[in-house]
């Protein structure tokens, strides 16, 4: 039996606004086609966590977690800084890929992004691109707190063993920052589109965009919401398991099992 991949820790945040005739959307991103992993895919905005992105001094930077119940349903097993870790790299991949940034000023209010904004918070996102740490180097010099108080952490996957590029992956929810627009980067990222969950799913089955298996049952229990506020008061009362799937070979073609199904192994 061949070796099975490590799973590298990575965080995904999945933003959430009302709709004007009633229910919820989120943004959902299209990677590149060429990209190693789910390449074409349309996905909730995140990415891959590297041991040096927080900084010793990175908790100052932060509004804290939010509602203690989510902090200690996160902090299962392990610290609190790395707990942090998953939900600034949420954030920081939301920033990086679609230059939306959940943030407050120094007057407590959520970060806007309006023209005279623009070509500084582009510079800035192209050198976070470059290197992760220079994060923090940007709520430096801009003297924001992350909105870290705003994330709801609601699932858990663990890509399937089979794979050969894994990745161990926290999902959290918040209200999309308001006063800014999604702008995909070009080369990671090559496409942004708000949806309600409901209208995701029926274009996956039109077959107009792809959707990998996490996506797709997150986006069912986002279906679940009639607004942004209940959705995350919702999702902020689950129980979040541990999802890993395993890959069968059925009629040729790769097939996702998940833990219940007694295919599962």
């Amino acid at each position: 039996m061949s070796q099975v991949a490590s799973a590298s820790r990575a965080a995904t945040l999945v933003l959430l606004r009302d709709c004007p005739g009633g229910g919820v959307e989120t943004l959902l991103v299209q990677r590149h086609r060429r990209s190693r992993f789910a390449g074409g895919d349309y996905v909730f905005p995140g990415g891959k966590l590297e041991a040096d992105d927080m900084p010793p001094d990175a908790e100052r930077f932060c509004r804290g977690l939010g509602d203690p119940a989510v902090e200690r349903r996160l902090r299962a097993g392990m610290s609190a800084a790395d707990a942090l870790g998953f939900g600034v790299g949420a954030i920081r991949e939301a920033f990086e890929e679609v230059g939306l940034l959940l943030a407050y000023r120094r007057d407590g209010a959520l970060l806007r992004l309006d023209r005279e904004d623009g070509d500084r918070f582009r510079a800035h996102r192209a050198a976070c691109q470059v290197a992760n740490r220079a994060f923090f180097d940007v709520l430096r010099a801009e003297d924001l707190t992350l909105a870290t108080d705003q994330l709801v952490y609601f699932a858990h996957w663990i890509t399937p063993e089979e794979n050969p590029i894994r990745f161990d992956t926290r999902f959290f929810a918040a209200p999309a920052p308001p006063g800014q627009e999604p702008d995909p980067d070009g080369t990671e990222i090559v496409d942004a589109r708000w949806l309600s969950p409901g209208e995701a799913l029926a274009a996956r089955q039109r077959g107009e965009i792809s959707l990998r298996t996490p996506t797709v049952k997150n986006l069912e229990i986002l279906a679940e919401g009639q607004t942004t506020e209940a959705l995350l008061a919702s999702l902020g009362r689950r129980e979040v398991p541990t999802i890993r799937p395993r890959v069968l070979t059925v009629d040729g073609k790769p097939v996702p099992v998940l833990p219940g199904d007694p295919r599962w192994y």
